[in-house]
């Protein structure tokens, strides 16, 4: 693919996400080049910073589709990957998708699911698939996993081992707002969701 083009669909795509996201230019320019090479991101900070926000307004810049799963541990792998159940109308075994099928996935909290649960993401972040029941279904392309983890609570939590670890491209964090950011996201929030309001541009189809 022509690389100006690619340069051209960044910008673009920065621009619509700053009318939402205040203040982390770097941040949303390391999570473009995340996703250009088909990498993954591990977002470590407190809850509140604006994490969610900033993966739905890429979804929505790239006209990509967005899922999130809160892991708890509780959660099971078929959970996110899907299951096959016996439909009663169709008398036999009907693949149920799970959250794991869309372009770009938040996977909150990450480190609270067990180790089990935290395993289902590795053949879905290294090959861009999932197995269930012996058969590969294929995900969709682009295909991005936005993590996060709290690096202050530790309890109840499961450290995510380094065969999880490397998966990930980069781990970044926000950091708190400034003063004056802090006023502008107030100013931006007041009349309503800006998310709602960003432009939509194409796919980047370069995987």
């Amino acid at each position: 693919m022509d690389v100006s083009f690619i340069q051209d669909l960044a910008k673009k795509v920065k621009s619509n996400i700053q009318r939402v996201v205040v203040g982390k230019d770097e941040i949303i320019d390391q999570l473009l080049v995340a996703m250009i090479s088909s990498g993954h991101v591990l977002l470590e900070d407190v809850p509140g910073m604006g994490k969610t926000m900033l993966a739905k307004s890429i979804a929505k810049s790239l006209s990509c589709t967005f899922n999130r799963i809160q892991f708890t541990p509780d959660l099971l792998p078929a959970d996110v990957t899907g299951l096959n159940f016996y439909s009663q109308k169709e008398h036999d075994f009907t693949f149920r998708k799970g959250p794991i099928f869309a372009n770009i996935v938040l996977a909150d909290e990450v480190n609270r699911a067990t180790p089990r649960t935290q395993s289902s993401l590795l053949e879905c972040m290294e090959e861009k698939q999932v197995t269930i029941d012996g058969e590969t279904k294929a995900l969709q392309l682009p295909f991005m996993i936005i993590a996060t983890q709290n690096p202050i609570e530790s309890q109840g939590t499961f450290p995510l081992p380094e065969a999880q670890l490397d998966r990930f491209l980069m781990k970044l964090d926000l950091g708190y707002p400034s003063k004056e950011e802090g006023i502008e996201i107030l100013k931006r929030f007041k009349e309503g969701n800006p998310v709602e309001t960003l432009y939509l541009l194409p796919k980047l189809r370069i995987l």
